[in-house]
């Protein structure tokens, strides 16, 4: 393991940090704490801490393997996969707000020290030398290095483009490796192998047709109809449209279009997809926050809200539904997920469960890390404070207006076209 002194200077080595080093912290000397504030932005920021603190400050310290327990099924052996997870997915939920500008001096003091943190993580878990160099190339290795790819397109600005000629070697040589994955042409899957060839692209290396193109086209392929996909030939009433299909869908046709403009028509009818799938979960949470545990990987917690976070990021939710209203909703969701008793053990580590800790509720594939994509529902903090999704005044959601009485307009099935055109990109 690196000394302290050898740990800075690599730091130093990423032309990221001041001559001060990085100002690593114990748990103990630094306990995040759940803001009690009634401002929503300042209570989604503390819980962004929360979840990221432990992460970020031990992955930095080369000391992520050491300390992070592995919590799964017995038997399960996850180790070997856990703590990409909870980097990947860490990155791929922060990444919008590690890149906002203009933040309030608190804000941006706390942005500043976990963007530090997760430049230094990237180079700690690529780096083949290091105790902490992650498993890009073994079976659900492919997964997480998807969300780690999905980080770095969401925010490629601060966690690509500042990192020195060796991290950015290491982080390209990292996301190839998972190619030695089979991807399975059944499944979600293929959306794991096109996000990773879309970080390829956008990090200017070659791509390959049968992880990229192909894929997008299986996926497309299993449309369903009024902006649900398929998982594979059949529909699954779980949150998988959210955790992965919709988001990687938007995220890697906007990457293919920006190299290439021919994706743009299939790019317009994903996004208006999304936007109804958006429309749709901000109906399923209901007045008091609460929203059904349907399917599997229910342990990702607010994670599954992940489309109707992102819509909102990008500014395009369906005009009938004002982001105040959104806040409200996603808000409520967050204060009964993360404060329920038993959501994080006592040294500040997720723990398995839905509202609270539920260790039954984890398949066999679940374990510590993957709890970590409900970060993914933390997207709007990559908008400004000045937003109206932050600064109107707070609003009732549909579920709240429609058991309050009001008289709204009935909801309707979206229509469009079954087909989607995806071009070979231009090499």
């Amino acid at each position: 393991m690196k000394t302290r002194r050898e740990f800075f200077k690599s730091a130093a080595a990423l032309g990221v940090l001041g001559a001060s080093g990085l100002p690593l912290r114990t748990m103990a000397e630094t306990p995040a704490a759940i803001s009690t504030s009634g401002d929503d932005r300042e209570y989604w920021v503390s819980v962004a801490e929360k979840i990221a603190r432990p992460v970020l400050e031990n992955l930095a310290r080369h000391e992520l393997k050491k300390r992070m327990p592995v919590e799964g099924q017995p038997g399960a052996k996850r180790a070997p996969y856990t703590h990409l997870e909870a980097f990947g997915r860490l990155l791929c939920g922060l990444a919008p707000w590690l890149a906002l500008e203009k933040l309030t001096e608190a804000e941006l003091k706390l942005q500043q020290e976990f963007l530090r943190l997760a430049q230094v993580s990237l180079d700690a878990a690529t780096d083949p030398q290091s105790p902490d160099f992650l498993n890009f190339a073994d079976g659900q290795a492919l997964v997480d290095s998807a969300f780690l790819a999905q980080g770095i397109l969401r925010a490629p600005k601060v966690l690509w483009q500042p990192l020195g000629p060796r991290v950015k070697k290491q982080v390209v040589a990292a996301l190839k490796s998972s190619r030695k994955i089979a991807t399975p042409t059944t499944n979600n899957w293929v959306m794991f192998a096109a996000t990773v060839e879309a970080a390829l692209l956008e990090l200017g290396e070659p791509t390959l047709p049968e992880r990229l193109e192909d894929c997008m086209r299986k996926m497309l392929g299993w449309y369903c109809g009024d902006g649900a996909y398929g998982d594979g030939e059949f529909f699954h009433f779980d949150y998988y449209n959210s955790f992965v299909i919709q988001p990687m869908l938007v995220d890697v046709l906007q990457t293919l279009t920006k190299h290439d403009a021919r994706f743009s028509g299939a790019l317009g009818i994903v996004l208006q997809r999304a936007q109804r799938f958006a429309e749709i979960q901000e109906r399923l949470i209901a007045p008091d926050g609460t929203f059904p545990s349907l399917g599997r990987s229910t342990t990702y917690r607010f994670g599954a809200f992940q489309t109707l976070a992102q819509i909102s990021l990008m500014r395009k939710l369906p005009g009938k539904i004002k982001p105040a209203q959104v806040r409200g909703a996603l808000t409520a969701v967050i204060r009964k997920m993360i404060e329920a008793p038993g959501t994080f053990d006592a040294d500040g580590w997720l723990q398995i469960g839905f509202c609270g800790h539920q260790p039954a509720l984890g398949e066999g594939y679940i374990s510590t890390g993957s709890l970590y994509l409900c970060a993914a529902g933390l997207l709007p903090l990559g908008l400004p404070p000045a937003d109206e999704f932050w600064s109107a005044p707070a609003a009732k959601w549909t579920s709240q207006k429609l058991w309050s009485g009001e008289n709204l307009p009935a909801d309707h099935a979206f229509k469009d076209v079954r087909q989607v055109d995806v071009p070979a990109l231009r090499r």
